[in-house]
């Protein structure tokens, strides 16, 4: 029972961590900003965590267990059209839980190694959900014949749109960027403009679905 309360506290330094990297940028976050804010004294705060670098390596962690079930599932399973858009909506939800990685990317990788190495893993992990996503709606039908050159090129396309969607929403419009309604309509642009890079290649049933599902996200 003595326990407890430690293993609490680490916990809400690192909720109350993410929140502030989230809203103001992990560059404009100190750890004194952050004891502070919990009203607890920098000595408590480094009984748990030894700097900044820890408390962004924790959170790493967790958003690596949250992503990895998500990313094995089009490597595992045959996916159809729908299936890919759900993907790519719960994709976009766990990124903007922990926005504050992919807004401050270049400049967290180039401090922290650990990041790095960690984020090059999701990086290729992603790019093999997206191909296996992309060959599950060949032989669905959905996608019209495509070489693996080209599949491999849409991959990554995919993926390097998945991973600066929240940077280029964050240049549109900063002072909106933590606000609810528009991080609902964030998640939904970007989950539209990945699956909108396999429309050249939809074949008539893909293109049906995709047209009616861009009717709901206009509409959105």
């Amino acid at each position: 029972m003595q326990r407890k309360p430690p293993r609490r506290t680490r916990e809400r330094i690192l909720g109350l961590s993410l929140r502030l990297f989230n809203d103001l940028g992990e560059p404009n976050v100190t750890t004194s900003a952050i004891a502070d804010e919990m009203n607890i004294s920098p000595g408590n705060l480094y009984y748990h965590f030894r700097n900044k670098d820890d408390i962004v390596d924790a959170l790493f962690e967790q958003f690596e267990r949250e992503i990895d079930p998500l990313l094995d599932g089009p490597v595992r399973r045959q996916v159809d059209f729908e299936d890919a858009w759900l993907f790519l909506h719960l994709l976009f939800e766990s990124i903007w839980r922990y926005r504050f990685v992919y807004r401050d990317l270049n400049d967290l990788l180039s401090k922290n190694r650990r990041p790095e190495m960690h984020f090059r893993t999701i990086v290729d992990r992603k790019t093999a959900a997206a191909r296996a996503l992309c060959r599950s709606l060949a032989a669905s039908g959905a996608l019209g014949a495509a070489s693996e050159r080209e599949i491999e090129s849409l991959a990554t396309n995919m993926v390097v749109v998945a991973t600066y969607w929240l940077s280029f929403e964050y240049i549109r419009n900063a002072r909106r960027f933590g606000e609810a309604d528009y991080q609902s309509a964030a998640m939904a642009r970007g989950a539209y403009q990945v699956l909108s890079m396999l429309a050249p290649w939809l074949e008539p049933q893909g293109r049906e679905l995709f047209e009616r599902l861009s009717r709901e996200y206009i509409r959105s």
